[in-house]
């Protein structure tokens, strides 16, 4: 097969905050540790990424579809930067132990955040502490900004849309600023953060085209993003703030790796959001959902829709390694990482080529007898974010030849026992 591999972050040139250093000079420095700033890094996310996907051009009916599920995430989103850190304390209580210095960091950033997406920031920096009080006036509430702005644009009211995506994603994002990992915490509140700066500016701008209204009238996106002084700058640079505190030169690279991997999450779901606007109802629009093995020296994409047929095979190498099978074209797979470390192995026929990271020993991906020009991906491997739900269909692998067969023949006359994301989930 045809493959493409992309460096990993850590492989890449060595990371110089603001050009301080010429490219020559880089060159002599490459074995010092990265030095990691968020004017890098956010020029790194445009690069991997591209163009925001809100800077496209839309209709306004796209718009319509998409507001009530970017008000959805921008209604939960302080909530869930306030209570990130409540397992961290419930787990201090537990052990009886100090509050560690990296879970004070994240905190009083995550409070911050929070006090400033509930107005209360603005309202003390127009009023003093004379304006405390009015931090009960609800509507100042960024969210509810955003309501006024869409009510204007619209012509009519929206309420917040959770769809399955949509909470899936605030699943994620609350997963990543909760870890009590204090370096995926920092990766996820960074990464959020440089995303929101341009995805908020995007979507302003597209919106302002699109009605053809005047920008500043957009209280909402002027408040972030607008005036002389805009907030999200500010933000980006408390949370970038965290990271040399925090991320040990040691420890760059896997921040790196976590901050893209946050990054990217933020930047699918604004992807979904587009593309399902454009295609209304069609579920099965392919996306790239991202696997590794278990020590992450292997890493890989393959692309297939969001509802994945998944297939559990009873045979004895399947049953001993809990394979679930993603069943695809040899087009659909390309690794990103870590070829290097994969290791072939063959038994019985001969035919299907096992392949194994040779460090951890997990087997994310092969060459399955059954399409061997094809791939079998380990469902297990990829990253839950992506995945709107799993169905799985048992086959009798123990019995391969006539189970095969009999497939070809009559293709549910050896599956059985349809199983939901909830049973794949418990196993």
């Amino acid at each position: 097969m045809a493959r493409t591999r992309s460096c990993s972050v850590r492989d890449r040139s060595l990371l110089i905050c603001r050009g301080h250093m010429t490219s020559q000079a880089s060159r002599a420095a490459a074995d010092q540790p990265p030095k990691i700033c968020c004017e890098y890094l956010t020029e790194q996310a445009r690069a991997l990424f591209g163009p925001h996907p809100f800077a496209a051009q839309m209709s306004e009916d796209q718009v319509a579809s998409l507001l009530p599920e970017y008000l959805a995430m921008s209604q939960a989103f302080p909530y869930l930067q306030a209570g990130s850190q409540r397992d961290l304390i419930f787990d201090a209580m537990h052990h009886n132990r100090d509050i560690a210095r990296d879970i004070e960091l994240t905190s009083v950033v995550a409070n911050f955040i929070c006090w400033d997406e509930t107005g209360g920031h603005g309202r003390i920096l127009q009023g003093g502490k004379a304006a405390l009080p009015d931090i009960l006036l609800t509507k100042n509430f960024h969210s509810n900004l955003l309501k006024k702005d869409a009510s204007q644009l619209l012509g009519r009211a929206i309420l917040p849309n959770y769809t399955s995506r949509t909470k899936q994603y605030l699943h994620s994002l609350y997963a990543g600023l909760s870890s009590k990992d204090s370096l995926v915490r920092c990766a996820y509140m960074v990464a959020f953060e440089l995303h929101a700066a341009d995805m908020i500016q995007s979507l302003w701008t597209t919106l302002a085209k699109t009605f053809k209204a005047q920008p500043d009238d957009l209280e909402y996106f002027r408040s972030h993003v607008g005036g002389e002084d805009p907030a999200e700058k500010y933000h980006g640079e408390m949370t970038g703030r965290l990271i040399g505190e925090l991320v040990q030169p040691d420890r760059s690279g896997r921040f790196l790796d976590e901050f893209f991997r946050a990054y990217r999450i933020s930047v699918q779901w604004c992807r979904d959001l587009i593309g399902i606007a454009a295609r209304t109802g069609d579920d099965h629009s392919e996306i790239q959902h991202h696997g590794r093995c278990h020590c992450g020296s292997i890493k890989f994409y393959v692309r297939a829709p969001r509802e994945l047929s998944g297939v559990r095979c009873n045979c004895s190498i399947c049953q001993m390694s809990g394979f679930i099978h993603l069943l695809v074209t040899g087009d659909k797979l390309r690794i990103e990482r870590g070829e290097e470390f994969l290791t072939t192995y063959q038994f019985n026929k001969n035919i299907a080529r096992h392949t194994f990271c040779r460090l951890c020993g997990v087997k994310p991906f092969y060459r399955p007898r059954s399409n061997p020009s094809g791939f079998s991906v380990n469902i297990r491997c990829l990253d839950r974010s992506t995945i709107a739900r799993v169905r799985i269909t048992e086959f009798d692998g123990e019995h391969w030849e006539q189970a095969f067969v009999s497939m070809h023949q009559d293709p549910e006359s050896c599956f059985e026992d349809q199983r939901s994301e909830l049973a794949w989930r418990a196993q």
